[in-house]
């Protein structure tokens, strides 16, 4: 990372705006965001975030800020050098938003410094000597001054060098403090592994208990990798998984993740749930009688009811205003059993709410299927066949028979 973004990232952590930081160094917004999110990646932590077209400061931020506060300080002093002590603030910091030096270069310095040799810290740092030598160069050229005296025995500082060697090592200390939470950081997301879910429709659904028993044969096995799960839509779980955010992903469509190892995970059948106290007997009297709250067209889930509920009632008055998308399933199901909704689920979604909802089937058998997706890493591959497992296990056990297909006969119990 350069100096000169470092110095630019450390303002907009102050100030909260980039577009301020660009007007008052004269730069373009990009170039300012750009160095801000450097800094984000060397660190490995998230300072800022858009909200509403504003850059919001995270908490995180702060500690970082102090921590390149010498960084700052020391720029100040590298300015000194280069001859812009008598410069005003705002042609130094447009300076200093500016220098190309980068922290590796500086690291580089100091090595020389240390060794006396530019021959010795070429071997120890597995570089070429008329790599390093340009490097050096390239530093005294900008700086302005001379920073070593080449002589027989090999590189020594002058005095300018010795103001350097002071300068760059503030800067260099300060840094590896800063990477040396992140490389913790590292360490800690490499160690975790991440699945996210489809939300559950609470505790006693299908998703929750086999995420309960992976959590807990999980760590009886006494696993390297720490699990944390989170819920969220499946278009937001595709994407988490794109993006690296997440390693296993259990939703109910794959679309998308064609390059991603995939796995079915139980196959199921759609069905209506409607209030408790409704008669309407066919799906169409559902659809025509009542309000609709179902997940949004984003999830598979969402899209086959969406069609499957415009098929059966084309005509039905108000049909835009009384569909409502909703991509929380605690939200669904109060509103089917407490205000009149009807909606769509996954017969083994519906099956544990049985004593909260009716549940009628389809004039036609609409097969459904959930997955589990994963990327190329071990433990998301074995945490994946134990979701499998755990999935095939709740639907064999006599205790979970509510996820079994209705017989004819007790179709009208279960309503």
């Amino acid at each position: 990372m350069h100096l000169g973004a470092l110095f630019i990232a450390s303002h907009v952590l102050a100030s909260g705006s980039v577009r301020e930081i660009a007007r008052h160094f004269r730069l373009s917004p990009s170039t300012v965001s750009t160095a801000t999110r450097q800094l984000e990646i060397e660190l490995a932590m998230k300072l800022t975030e858009r909200s509403s077209g504003e850059l919001a400061t995270l908490i995180a931020s702060g500690r970082v800020l102090e921590g390149l506060t010498p960084i700052r300080t020391a720029v100040g002093e590298l300015g000194q050098l280069a001859g812009h002590e008598g410069a005003t603030g705002e042609i130094f910091e447009t300076w200093a938003a500016r220098i190309p030096i980068k922290i590796v270069a500086i690291e580089r310095f100091l090595e020389v410094a240390d060794q006396g040799s530019i021959n010795r810290a070429a071997r120890r740092l597995r570089l070429g000597q008329p790599q390093l030598s340009l490097q050096l160069a390239n530093l005294e050229k900008f700086l302005g001054r001379r920073l070593f005296e080449r002589q027989a025995q090999g590189s020594v500082l002058t005095e300018e060098g010795r103001r350097a060697y002071q300068i760059f090592m503030t800067i260099s200390q300060a840094w590896n403090d800063l990477k040396s939470a992140a490389d913790e950081r590292y360490r800690r997301a490499a160690r975790s592994l991440r699945i996210g879910s489809i939300i559950p429709t609470g505790s006693e659904s299908w998703v929750a208990r086999c995420l309960g028993l992976l959590v807990s044969e999980w760590n009886a096995r006494r696993s390297n990798n720490a699990i944390s799960l989170v819920s969220m839509t499946a278009n937001d779980l595709r994407e988490a998984l794109k993006s690296g955010r997440i390693d296993v992903a259990i939703l109910d469509s794959v679309f998308g993740l064609e390059s991603f190892r995939h796995r079915e995970l139980l196959q199921t059948d759609m069905v209506v749930i409607a209030p408790p106290q409704s008669t309407e007997t066919t799906v169409a009297d559902l659809v025509a009688g009542h309000a609709i709250c179902m997940p949004s067209p984003r999830t598979g889930l969402g899209h086959a009811a969406m069609a499957f509920s415009d098929e059966r009632a084309s005509n039905r008055r108000f049909r835009s205003r009384d569909i409502t998308a909703a991509d929380s399933l605690p939200v669904i199901v109060d509103l089917v059993a407490n205000h009149g909704y009807v909606s769509f689920l996954g017969r083994v979604s519906a099956m544990p709410i049985a004593d909260k909802v009716r549940i009628v089937d389809l004039d036609e058998h609409l097969p459904m299927s959930y997955h589990v997706a994963f990327n190329h890493r071990k433990a998301a591959a074995d945490a994946s066949m134990m979701i499998i497992d755990a999935a095939a296990r709740m639907t064999s056990e006599p205790a979970a028979q509510t996820f079994r297909q209705p017989a004819d006969g007790d179709r009208e119990s279960a309503a």
